[in-house]
């Protein structure tokens, strides 16, 4: 998103100071200021239990002009107007005190570590126009009272631990209200003032429920409504287009169902448009693709409509009425159930810099046109069923970083023209039919982080160029006909944290040089003719958390350098020759999720301290020459799943 939300608080933070332009006191005799007024702050520092910076240090009332020059406390006309201490790691509990700053207008004490309950008593500070509590600790209840402060206009109790339902009325002065990330249920609060002044609503990431309230619609000065992560159902009020002044309307991951109307797309202002992860369904209405053609301040920059049950496209009306929304710049309409041929005319978003309808039923071929789309940065079309060649007028984005053409139906050769968009920093082109050997070229694209070009048809050799890319972190060449040895110029990559190159048609040793990938997490070498003893190099990878090497023709005995990789989570070694025992300082190995060493040729006996592996969830011994007893230490993996020690020589009871 373009328009966070700390920008949005600093805004209105940056506004309301400016509104209240306030001096710092001049000096000052005590007597001149309100010994309750040094109380109450004295009390507040009594409740600060921990105060690293020494903050309050410096709060004494023996200063001539206390608490006026105390850090953090702003006077005006000889009494307390604010009190700012944010970001100050002090802890503590807030003391019914504070309610004795009868002219405080300000109180922010966000990005601290305070905790327990919002004292009611606030509520006597009847002048208090913004409150910043958020980034804290607090629990309990929001006090209703708070809502009694006529003069409030924001109030931001983001990012803590407060729960309960929201039943005050809330004041017409109230501009700003943040109740994001925190544990509020019951109705979406809809008791707000006919009259409201509300610019921002954010109660985002709590558990409120019911539907979204169409009194929403009476907000004429509502610019943000942020509802992410709750559990709003019923439809989206069309009321909302009555807002007129809303910027940015997101109310993702919900179970909204029903239509989106086409009139909250078209609210002038709108830049913003995120419903993701609901149930929405029929058309995309034509209003996001195009703009009326009397609106001349239409202005919607991102749609994100993914994870719905959107079933088709509107195409805009070519009549003079609408035409081509002017500024969008993302259309996220990936994981719905849209069909049909790719909608061409979508390439006359010419703004567009990412575009993806990854995961609908799209047929058909990929539209020359889409080479009009200059300012294109991401093209992801993944899990379709687009067929054909991949379009040369591509090369026309010389901004592309992201090409997602997994799981369709291309075909013919990789396309060499990709070998030119040096700007590419990811290329997926998995699950399609792509044949003939892989080009030359690819290694000139110095700032690629990710290949994937699995489960083709590809033949012949990896080119050596490939092996030469510095930045590469992952590397998927899986499920294609290549012949020959893992190439030893692998080791080259030394950015890779993925190596995936599991039935590729590889024979011969695992080169040892594969132990200089560092930053190695992932290694799959399984389903290949590969052969000979596993590489003691290997086992020297700090970082390495899967190794796949089953269905090959690995011998030798069971490596005990597997347990000094302490952050390993899934060994498979089955399907191969190997023999020995199995090694006993498996038991070291605590991040263990699934071990798998079935059908080799292992003997001895099952190890008991592999009882030690409290996160072990399978384990599959079957088909080796293992003897003895099954050990009672398994009863202690609590979260063991499956167990499979078939087709050996145990005996013995069961435990």
């Amino acid at each position: 998103m373009e328009i966070t939300a700390n920008a949005i608080i600093f805004f209105f933070l940056t506004l309301f100071t400016f509104n209240l332009v306030i001096p710092f006191c001049s000096a000052q005799h005590h007597s001149t200021v309100t010994l309750s007024e040094i109380q109450a702050l004295t009390s507040f520092k009594r409740s600060v239990f921990s105060d690293p910076f020494g903050v309050l240090d410096g709060w004494d009332e023996s200063t001539p002009s206390a608490p006026c020059d105390w850090r953090g406390v702003v006077c005006y006309n000889r009494r307390v107007f604010e009190l700012r201490l944010p970001r100050l790691q002090l802890g503590g509990r807030l003391t019914d005190r504070l309610c004795e700053l009868r002219e405080l207008r300000k109180l922010s004490l966000h990005s601290n570590n305070f905790n327990g309950s919002i004292p009611d008593a606030l509520s006597q500070c009847t002048l208090l126009r913004a409150v910043y509590f958020q980034y804290n600790s607090f629990t309990g209840n929001l006090p209703a009272s708070v809502f009694n402060l006529t003069n409030l206009q924001i109030l931001n109790v983001a990012h803590n631990y407060l729960s309960g339902k929201i039943a005050a009325v809330i004041q017409p002065s109230l501009r700003y209200i943040d109740l994001s990330s925190n544990d509020f249920s019951g109705e979406m609060p809809s008791n707000f003032s006919a009259d409201s002044q509300l610019r921002l609503i954010n109660f985002s990431y709590n558990r409120f429920s019911g539907e979204v309230p169409a009194s929403i619609g009476n907000f004429q000065h509502l610019q943000y409504l942020w509802l992410d992560s709750n559990q709003l159902y019923g439809t989206l009020p069309s009321a909302i287009a009555n807002c007129y002044s809303l910027i940015h309307l997101s109310v993702e991951d919900n179970m909204l169902k029903g239509l989106l109307p086409g009139s909250i797309v078209a609210v002038p202002n709108l830049q913003v448009l995120a419903l993701s992860r609901n149930g929405l369904s029929g058309p995309v209405p034509e209003t996001v693709f195009c703009k009326p053609s009397g609106n001349k301040t239409a202005s919607l920059k991102i749609v994100e409509l993914g994870f719905n049950e959107f079933t088709g496209v509107i195409k805009p009306r070519n009549n003079g009425s609408c035409f081509a929304a002017p500024a969008m710049e993302v259309l996220d309409l990936h994981e719905n159930h849209i069909h049909g041929g790719f909608p061409s005319w979508l390439t006359s978003l010419t703004t567009l810099k990412i575009l993806d309808v990854s995961g609908n039923f799209f047929t058909g071929s990929l539209p020359v046109e889409i080479g009009n789309l200059l300012n294109l940065q991401e093209l992801r079309v993944a899990n379709n069923s687009l067929s054909g060649s991949v379009p040369s007028q591509l090369l026309q984005c010389r901004s592309l970083k992201v090409i997602d053409f997994e799981g369709n139906r291309f075909s013919g050769n990789l396309p060499v023209f990709l070998t030119q968009i040096k700007t590419l920093k990811s290329l997926s082109l998995a699950e399609n039919l792509f044949s003939g050997s892989i080009p030359v070229g690819f290694g000139n694209i110095s700032g690629l982080g990710t290949l994937n070009l699995s489960g083709n048809n590809l033949t012949g050799t990896v080119p050596e160029d490939i092996l030469r890319l510095g930045n590469l972190s992952i590397l998927n060449l899986s499920h294609n006909k290549f012949s020959g040895q893992i190439p030893n110029g692998v080791s080259d990559l030394s950015s890779l944290v993925v190596l995936n190159l599991s039935a590729c048609g590889f024979s011969g040793k695992i080169p040892g040089n594969i132990g200089s990938l560092m930053k190695l997490t992932s290694l799959d070498l399984s389903k290949q003719q590969l052969s000979g003893e596993l590489p003691i190099e290997l086992f020297g990878l700090p970082n390495l958390q899967i190794v796949a090497l089953n269905e090959n023709k690995l011998s030798g005995d069971i490596p005990e350098g597997f347990s000094s990789l302490v952050g390993l989570q899934y060994l498979n070694l089955s399907c191969n020759v190997f023999t020995g025992q199995i090694p006993e300082t498996f038991g070291f190995l605590h991040s263990l999720v699934v071990l798998s060493l079935s059908y080799n040729r292992i003997s001895g006996m099952v190890p008991s301290e592999l009882g030690n592996c409290s996160q072990l969830q399978v384990i599959q011994l079957r088909s080796n020459r293992l003897i003895g007893n099954v050990t009672a230490d398994f009863s202690r993996l609590s979260r063991l799943k499956e167990l499979d020690l078939g087709s050996n020589k145990l005996n013995g009871e069961i435990p």
